[in-house]
This record gives structure tokens, C-alpha cells and sequence, in this order.
């Protein structure tokens, strides 16, 4: 039986030796929209990392926000699309995960309340007394947000209302208040856009009531202890997105976005007070 050389021998042992994960760049995100949505918005910016970063490019799907976190934690994550709330959850949790890129859009975020088409209401403080819907609880635009802004407005969401749901997801909230289960609630209002763009019945049986004031929100993290080499090639990957290659542009309209620019965690310290601030960070 021939012998491999002790070199050859190590280098073999050492390739069997990696992670599952090091193999491929897994990537997820948060499950604010349906699963089918998430893949098809996926699919070509998967393919542009793979070209990128010369790495398989494997989808993560995940059943709800917490396990994004506890994936980037776990290393069965490498990099996530995420909401600022989720990012801080992450950024506490981890120590160390490492907001990439967001979109241009994502400086300046709102949410919109709704309420149905029909519906007599014409301030937020009209809603006292009706039932309310929020998206996911870790949702920054469908929960944390529109929770901290009705809070200043003298509105307390677990008193004030009569009945509080979670749909789970914003097109899910939009589904909510338009077949009644909900009389108001709040979501992201890139979805809403997204919504009404596409002639869905939902969001045409329901109407916007208020706005938000804008806040810093989604963007693309890292676990920390990836490699920097791989980190840098991902973030160049995002920020040399261009609207003018047709390719490109395809991939930054399924993101909603006009381009992606850096991001740092000091962008998300308004998210963390807000969380704070609504008691759902102690």
C-alpha cells in the first residue's frame, strides 16, 4: 500500500478537519416576508456572491428571528440579512457580529400604521380601544419602531388597545387588518410599497393612517470570527453593486435598494435606546 507523503497526509486531515460552514457561505435572513418571497429576492444576489467571492453560496431559511441570531452565534451562519433590532439582539448576543453594508434607503426607514380602507380613524390616538397588529416581536419596523413612536405619542400598546396580535410578518399584518382580525396595525413600509406595486388585495383594502419619523434599520451582518479576508471581498461585493450594470440592477431592485453603502454598529445605538427605551431590552 502506498504511502502518501506526510505533507499531503496533514493537508487531507486538515480539509476533513473544517466546519461544515467552511465549505460554503451560509446565508439567511430574518423571516419578515413569506419564504417563497425571500428566496425568489435571493436567488440572483446568490449567485453574484458565488462569482464574487468563488465560493458555493448555500440559503438558510429560518422560521423566525431569533434562530438568525443563534445562527450567526452557532457559526451555522455566516451572513444575514437583518433588521436593526436584530442586528443589536445579534451584535448583544454574539459580541462581535459585524454590520457589513445597508442599503442607501435604510438611513432614513419608516413603517406605516394602517387601518382598513373603510375605517373612521384619522389620528393614532383614534386607535385607543381597537385591536392592533404588529409583524414579528423582534421586528424593528413592524414592532419596535412603530411600539417606541406610539409610546411618545401617549399611546401604550398593551393598555391602550383592546386586543394586540403578532401576524409574524408584515405582508402578514397587511392580511391582518384588511380581512378585520386586526382594526390598525403597523409594518414596514418598503413592503407596503412593495404591495400596492404589485395590485395586492390586501393592500388595496387597506389605507395608511401615519408615518413613522425615519430611523437607521435593515442591514447585511457577519458573524465576527469570520475570515477578514472573506469579509472584505463581501463587502466590496455589496458596495460595487452598480444600477447601471442591468444584471446588477436586477439584484438591487429585488432588494428595494439604490445601492448598498458601508455601515458600522454606532448606526444602530438609536435602536438599542428605542428598544430600551420600550422595554423589550433589559
Amino acid at each position: 500500500m502506498t504511502r502518501l507523503p506526510r505533507l499531503v497526509y496533514c493537508m487531507l486531515l486538515a480539509a476533513l478537519a473544517l466546519p461544515l460552514h467552511a465549505q460554503s457561505l451560509k446565508v439567511s435572513a430574518i423571516p419578515d416576508e413569506s419564504p417563497t418571497e425571500l428566496l425568489r429576492k435571493f436567488k440572483p444576489l446568490g449567485a453574484y456572491l458565488e462569482r464574487a467571492t468563488g465560493m458555493k453560496v448555500d440559503w438558510t431559511p429560518v422560521n423566525d428571528y431569533p434562530a438568525v441570531v443563534e445562527g450567526l452565534a452557532g457559526n451555522r451562519i455566516d451572513l444575514a440579512w437583518l433588521g436593526g433590532f436584530t442586528f443589536v439582539q445579534a451584535r448583544l448576543r454574539t459580541g462581535n457580529a459585524i454590520p457589513i453594508a445597508q442599503r442607501v434607503e435604510d438611513e432614513k426607514f419608516i413603517s406605516y400604521y394602517i387601518v382598513p380602507k373603510d375605517s373612521k380613524a384619522k389620528t393614532l390616538q383614534d386607535l385607543k380601544g381597537k385591536t392592533f397588529a404588529f409583524g414579528s416581536p423582534a421586528s424593528t419596523s413592524g414592532h419596535l419602531m412603530p411600539r417606541f413612536f406610539l409610546l411618545k405619542a401617549g399611546i401604550n400598546p398593551d393598555k391602550d388597545f383592546t386586543r394586540l396580535a403578532f401576524s409574524g410578518a408584515h405582508d402578514a399584518t397587511v392580511a391582518f387588518v384588511a380581512s378585520g382580525r386586526a382594526q390598525a396595525g403597523a409594518l414596514n413600509a418598503s413592503v407596503y410599497d412593495k404591495l400596492i406595486e404589485k395590485g395586492d388585495a390586501n393592500a388595496k383594502a387597506v389605507r395608511i393612517l401615519q408615518k413613522t419619523p425615519p430611523y437607521y434599520d435593515y442591514n447585511w451582518t457577519v458573524r465576527g470570527n469570520l475570515d477578514p479576508a472573506l469579509v472584505k471581498k463581501l463587502t466590496a461585493a455589496f458596495l460595487d453593486l452598480d444600477p447601471k450594470n442591468p444584471a446588477q440592477k436586477e439584484i438591487l431592485d429585488l432588494q428595494r435598494a439604490t445601492r448598498f453603502v458601508a455601515t458600522k454598529p454606532e448606526n444602530y445605538k438609536g435602536i438599542e435606546d428605542a428598544a430600551r427605551s420600550a422595554g423589550l431590552l433589559k
